[in-house]
């Protein structure tokens, strides 16, 4: 074995660790397919990815399998055929609502080929479901409202009492 051949294998077993360790972190899976889409696109589907903390990464179908193997999300180890995007996320609803996005925004152009949450392999209508889902963040954001709105309420119908007295 050459040189030039060690490092290639190397390369490889690199990239493999690398894309393990995505697998690793991330909470949800989804398998892309680009069928056309302009370079622009895909530069705002990359930047929307990252603005919302998940990620896209192209990997050879091969390099990919190896990865899989071991991880929470196995199971999408037979969806890898022709190329293949990796998109990855923290959150379990951001890779499938910007991808799902983009999907509609590029007619169809990038295709949502299946997806893996940490409890298995999603068919597309759940990924569709998941897309349409608010953010954690956005979660969290809507329970803290919920929570705080009936001592609002409160101290506005308490204010106009005392207001009313004043009169």
């Amino acid at each position: 074995m050459d040189h030039a051949q060690k490092a290639q294998m190397i390369e490889k077993a690199q990239i493999v660790a690398e894309t393990k360790l995505r697998f690793e972190d991330a909470n949800l899976v989804i398998l892309t397919q680009n069928k056309g889409t302009s370079a622009e696109q895909d530069r705002r589907f990359r930047k929307s990815l990252r603005d919302e903390g998940g990620s896209v990464k192209i990997v050879k179908n091969s390099l990919a399998k190896r990865a899989l193997v071991g991880t929470k999300f196995e199971g999408l180890v037979a969806s890898l055929k022709g190329p293949i995007g990796i998109v990855t996320s923290k959150d379990p609803v951001v890779a499938a609502r910007v991808a799902h996005a983009f999907s509609k925004e590029t007619d169809g152009k990038l295709e949502i080929v299946a997806g893996a949450s940490t409890d298995g392999v999603m068919d597309l209508a759940k990924i569709k479901y998941l897309a349409t889902l608010p953010s954690l963040d956005g979660l969290r954001g809507k329970l803290v409202g919920l929570l705080q709105a009936p001592g609002a309420q409160l101290a506005r119908v308490t204010n106009a009492y005392a207001t009313k007295d004043q009169a």
